[in-house]
């Protein structure tokens, strides 16, 4: 019999699955806070899985994503054992603010500190009570406000492990992304704990192509983990394709941003993204692309400053038409699945 499992002063037993409160700090007005973590412990031993969502609390997508993956009727039967975290930064959620109630961004906070900021203090709550006790992990994302990204997953490919779960999530753009200060990757790295980055949608929003893609990709990644039986459903395999460069073309001027290229579009070096336009003067700047690549990214919101960030490309080393075909056909099956429903 496998043995069971201790996670915030509870034990679950094999073969079962429980919600435990994790306690956080109390707000100022005193009302209780917590962290509900979601603990499903197979009968079989294998790894130990955490998907974590609204690190940033206007991140909505990924607190669906977890609920659908849940729901799941296989999830029952899992080897080892899922960790499955909805709400991370609930103060966040509550405000529908990215920041916590101490203006600081928790991905930036890691690996935190007992002793230090809200933020700090959170963060190793989170690394102490979750991370350290996982072997692989899921970081469910969107993009921010009034900004939309295509669905992607986001990881250090250079290294075999995650390379290998960065494809099997079945997304077409994989982004080679270097660690930045702060975190929770990089507080995983610290554990040897293997991470994807899943960005898709954008804040404050529910997008059902990017939800469905991302209950798929978290299934798929259970199932090469061998936490999950195979499919019998086959469904089309999507061609990965690395980006190793990304790059923000910004506004050149302040002013109405009319955007004409969406996501996932192939767009060449100088060819043309959208007009800014002068409401007072009735002039009218051109915004072009700086590298050929694949939009992955853009601002959503017409209103711009000179050096806002408004189109996101992705460089590939293979052929940009090849993955713009691929995206192509990604964003159709799902906007065709989401209709047939």
């Amino acid at each position: 019999m496998r043995k069971s499992f201790e996670i915030a002063g509870i034990t679950v037993a094999p073969g079962s699955r429980t919600v435990v409160d994790l306690p956080m700090p109390k707000q100022s007005n005193h009302s209780n806070m917590n962290m509900p973590l979601h603990v499903v412990h197979g009968r079989r031993n294998g790894p130990v899985l955490f998907i974590s969502a609204a690190i940033h609390g206007d991140e909505l997508n990924g607190i669906e994503v977890i609920r659908r993956v849940l729901a799941h009727k296989s999830i029952a039967k899992i080897a080892g054992t899922l960790i499955a975290i909805p709400v991370v930064n609930s103060y966040g959620l509550i405000q529908q603010s990215r920041y916590l109630p101490d203006r600081r961004d928790l991905n930036r906070s890691f690996p935190g500190s007992q002793k230090g900021s809200l933020a700090a203090r959170l963060a190793h709550l989170f690394v102490e009570e979750v991370v350290s006790k996982c072997t692989h992990g899921i970081d469910l994302h969107t993009g921010a406000v009034h900004r939309s990204n295509l669905p992607q997953i986001r990881a250090d490919l250079d290294d075999d492990e995650t390379r290998k779960l960065a494809e099997s999530f079945g997304v077409p753009v994989l982004l080679n992304a270097s660690l930045r200060d702060g975190s929770l990757r990089g507080a995983c790295k610290e554990y040897g704990i293997p991470v994807l980055l899943y960005e898709a949608g954008e804040a404050l929003r529910y997008d059902e192509s990017s939800i469905r893609a991302g209950v798929t990709g978290v299934m798929n990644v259970m199932r090469t983990l061998g936490m999950l039986p195979a499919s019998r459903r086959k469904g089309r395999a999507y061609e990965p394709y690395i980006a190793r460069k990304s790059v923000w073309v910004r506004a050149t001027e302040s002013g109405m941003m009319r955007m004409i290229v969406s996501q996932g579009e192939h767009v060449a070096k100088g060819e043309l993204l959208g007009y800014i336009d002068d409401p007072y003067s009735g002039g009218q700047h051109a915004v072009n692309a700086t590298h050929e690549g694949v939009v992955i990214g853009r601002l959503e919101l017409p209103m711009v400053h000179e050096g806002d960030a408004v189109v996101h490309i992705a460089c590939f080393e293979d052929s940009v038409s090849d993955v713009a075909d691929e995206v192509e056909s990604f964003q159709i099956d799902y906007t065709e699945d989401q209709i047939g429903d």
